[in-house]
């Protein structure tokens, strides 16, 4: 639960960075994984020394994915956030990736889907919907509906991610991928730089730069470190769960720092969205 409410910080501290620099999503999302990568690689080497690089060639292409699905991941979720706001972002973001892992698990892990399944991809589209007819203060609708697209593009991304590590899970040390990931996605990054409208954004004021430091730092490297220790002693449905407290850390920071108000509509879709995991979670636990 602290790792989630480390990683509900992470909407609030990119819209005080938009605030503060003209920076740009890719930039946010390359130093976010470029200042988290090397204290994981750090953890990782004392824990597994040079087997840290020890990858199977029919692996290779998983832990790569990582890296790629992360970088996009972070992409659309910071492009998303100016658009709609930190509150919506994110609950589409978490709450749909496990609806589309259920989807995408049927033809990849030839799993049987449930009627529950089917009720819980329901309520998340219906969810959705919802959420895309919130009013948006200073956003046309064009523009709300592109950053809803973002979001799905993250959950998506977030989806593949999960499906990938999971693939991986019963192989390598659970740093050992996230590790080699982070630093993937922060080499791809800043390969993508070059074609990105206006580059990779390097000047910021002393303010900005400690915001950056502190989404590199906190809720990315101590906060999946806390979370992959928690997780030692803790039955992963019931982690799992436990991180539904990151949504809820995002919009009640939101609501306090951004005065972000959802309204009937907008509540109701996001209890959908979470209604949707719950069933997942049922479905998973049976």
């Amino acid at each position: 639960m602290f790792a989630a409410v480390l990683w509900g910080t992470v909407g609030v501290t990119t819209k005080s960075l938009y605030a503060l620099a003209d920076t740009n999503p890719l930039s946010v999302g390359f130093f976010r994984l470029a200042l988290s990568a090397p204290a994981l690689l750090i953890t990782c080497w004392l824990a597994l020394g040079a087997r840290m690089f020890a990858v199977a060639r029919r692996d290779l292409s998983a832990v790569l994915a990582i890296g790629a699905m992360m970088a996009l991941y972070q992409a659309c979720y910071f492009a998303a956030i100016p658009r709609v706001g930190v509150t919506v972002a994110t609950l589409i973001t978490l709450c749909v990736a496990p609806v589309i892992v259920a989807l995408l698990s049927v033809p990849l892990m030839r799993e049987r889907p449930t009627p529950l399944v089917g009720l819980a991809l329901a309520c998340a589209l219906v969810g959705t919907a919802l959420l895309i007819n919130v009013e948006f203060t200073g956003a046309s609708q064009a523009d709300a509906l592109v950053g809803v697209l973002l979001a799905l593009g993250s959950a998506t991304a977030y989806a593949i991610l999960a499906l990938c590590s999971r693939f991986l899970a019963n192989r390598y040390h659970p740093l050992q991928p996230i590790a080699i990931g982070f630093t993937v996605g922060a080499a791809l990054l800043f390969g993508l730089s070059e074609a990105w409208p206006g580059g990779l954004v390097m000047r910021y004021p002393t303010i900005g730069w400690l915001h950056l430091l502190y989404l590199g730092l906190v809720p990315t490297a101590l906060g999946y470190f806390v979370f992959l220790a928690g997780m030692r002693t803790t039955p992963a449905t019931v982690a799992t769960i436990a991180t539904l407290v990151e949504p809820l850390t995002s919009a009640l920071l939101a609501w306090l720092l951004f005065d972000e108000r959802l309204g009937s509509s907008g509540w109701l879709g996001a209890a959908l969205l979470l209604g949707a995991m719950a069933m997942l979670y049922r479905n998973g636990r049976r």
